[in-house]
This record gives C-alpha cells, structure tokens and sequence, in this order.
C-alpha cells in the first residue's frame, strides 16, 4: 500500500471515470502516493470510502460540511478549478484543513474567451451570420449602422483580479477606455495598468460594455441585480465569464427583453447546462451563449491537473501549498513554508 492515499469522487465535470491519473501522479508518484476513486453515492457512503484518506481531490460533486467532517486524516483538499464554490470551505476550515485552487492557470484563455464575446456581441456576429445563410444578405450593413464604432467605447470591469487585468490589456489595443470596480483591490493597482477606478454605479452608468468577472463568493451571489441592469445604458451589453450565480438571471432576461440593455455574452449561467425552458435560449438576436468554455483549450487539462498534484505532494510533504483559500488554517497545520525556485533565475540571482 501506498504511504499516502488520496480520495476524489469516481467522474468529473472535464473528464471521465476512471480515465487515468497521470499528469497528478508526475508529482505523487515521487512521495508514494496513490489516489483512488470514490463511487458515487449518498453523504455516509463517501465518507465511509474516504474517511481514512489522507487527502481529497475534490472534482464531480459538491463536498458538504458533512463529508468533510467525516474525513479523520486528510491533510488537504484540493480542487482543478478557479472556483471553489463546490467545496464547503468554511467547513474544511473549521476542521484545520487547507483548500487548495488553481487561480492562476486559465486567466490568457478565458480572458481571450471574454474578449472574443465582447467583440462578437458589439458586432452581432450571429445575427450576421444568419443573415447570410438566410439569403438576407442586404440587411447587414443597415443593421450595424445603428451601432457606433468600438474604438472609444468605455469598457467596465467589475472585480480587477487576474483575468480582468488581463481582459484590461487586450481591450487597449481596440482604442477602449477601461474601468473597474473593486473594493478588495487597492487604486493604484489599477492606475498603473492604465484603468481608471470607479464605484459601481458609475461603471454601470458610464459603461458601453459590462464585463463581471467577479467569483463566486457568498458577497458576490448575484451581485449584479435588476437596480443594476436599470443603471445601464440602453445601448450597453453584458458579458459574463465568471460564474453564473454572480449574476440575477432573472433580471438578466428581463433587462434584455424590455430593452433596458441591448445585448449579452455569456459563458455561465445560473442553472448548467440550462433548462430547455430558458429564455436565453430563445434570444438569438440579443444574446451570445457559450458551454462554460471559456478556460478550456489543448492546455486546459494538463495543467490544470499538474497543478492539483503539485498541490497535494506539498501538502502531504508537509509543506505549504502554493494557492491556499482559506490561509488562517496554514499557521497551525503544521505546513512549514517553502520557497519556490524560479525557472528563470537561480536561487542566487
């Protein structure tokens, strides 16, 4: 048997049952470690089949506060997502246990992802489109006659973490001036990546596109409601690569359908996938909708997954990870810090 064993729940929401673990293991394997898959099934079967585990890798279905309490040695769970919204953290903190996320492994291909629906929605690519397959060819121009031009619009960003800085950069280029709000980030932060900060009814009032990309925090449930959408100007869009429950749908379709705003990019909605009931669905002219994929390329899986094992073999080493949500749980985990080598200087550079 293994000198450590880590439990994760058999599926997950990018890959398959049983469908190998290679890339965690390029990391477990130095410090014997194994994971094994945990059916699916009820609360007290997963805790049953993972209470002696020595860490979780959470993916496939929600670990509630009931689960994690069973758990009697693991030393961490750790998650191959951004968000984390799965996990019941304030649980896993209660009991002493770091959870870990990748925060930083996605942010060129969903930033990339945002912009491309920014432009896509100002543009109303779909409806052009089906124009030209409907043989409704001399409409086009007419249509985008009504619209400005994007150079010069005010594009606002609401939350400043990494994927909106990264969003920040690529919209310049486009001659867009950029916003933000964020009361966690200080001023300067945004001051020197050229982006004015605002508060949010200002962004809200003065934003050509709106642009959420704040996670998915109890703060945050849907931080963005029906006074919000009624700020807006009637010419505005909204773009969405966050999470879905950032956002009020309800308003959301609302707003869309009596004209508050003009349009809409999204890549997470409330319910995934959404209900065949969904009026979004049936919103062709306004609204531009993508699976959840905005993080996902060639990339996506591998190093995301690399990331989950570095993760864990630190944890289990008995060391500090790298990206730790809930750090106060690290000062009395018996973690030691660590300081990583970088790949482009020497330890003595």
């Amino acid at each position: 048997m293994a000198k450590f064993r880590i439990a994760t729940p058999a599926g997950a929401s990018f890959t398959v049952a049983g469908g190998g673990y290679a890339y965690e293991m390029e990391a477990l394997t130095p410090i014997d470690a194994e994971i094994y898959e945990v059916p699916q099934g009820s609360e007290d079967e997963f805790v049953a089949a993972a209470k002696d585990a020595d860490a979780l890798y959470a993916k496939g279905r929600r670990i509630t506060k009931k689960m994690i309490d069973g758990l009697q040695r693991c030393k961490i769970i750790s998650l191959g997502s951004v968000g984390v919204d799965s996990v019941d953290v304030d649980a896993a903190t209660a009991k002493g246990i770091p959870v870990t996320n990748c925060p930083d492994t996605f942010i060129e291909e969903v930033a990339d992802h945002a912009l491309t629906l920014i432009l896509a929605t100002h543009r109303r690519l779909l409806v052009q489109d089906r124009m030209v397959r409907d043989g409704r060819w001399a409409e086009g121009r007419p249509m985008l006659l009504q619209f400005p031009r994007l150079r010069g619009m005010t594009l606002g960003l609401i939350a400043f973490g990494h994927v909106a800085r990264a969003v920040a950069e690529r919209a310049k280029p486009f001659g867009l001036h950029v916003i933000a709000y964020d009361p966690y980030i200080e001023e300067m932060a945004m001051i020197e990546r050229g982006v004015e900060p605002v508060s949010l009814p200002e962004l809200l009032a003065r934003a050509d596109i709106v642009s959420m990309h704040t996670p998915a925090t109890e703060s945050a449930n849907r931080l963005v409601r029906e006074e919000h959408f009624r700020q807006m100007k009637k010419t505005a869009i909204y773009v969405s690569t966050g999470r879905g429950p950032t956002t009020d749908e309800a308003a959301l379709i609302k707003a869309l359908d009596e004209g508050w705003i003009a349009g809409a990019g999204l890549d997470v909605l409330e319910q995934e996938p959404p209900g065949g009931n969904n009026p979004l669905l049936k919103m062709e002219d306004k609204v531009i909708l993508t699976a959840h994929v905005a993080s996902a390329t060639a990339r996506f899986d591998p190093a995301r997954r690399r990331r989950v094992g570095l993760e864990l073999s630190l944890a289990l080493s008995g060391k500090w990870p790298m990206s730790c949500v809930n750090p106060s749980v690290l000062a009395n985990s018996g973690l030691r810090r660590w300081q990583p080598v970088s790949m482009e200087r020497g330890p003595n550079s």
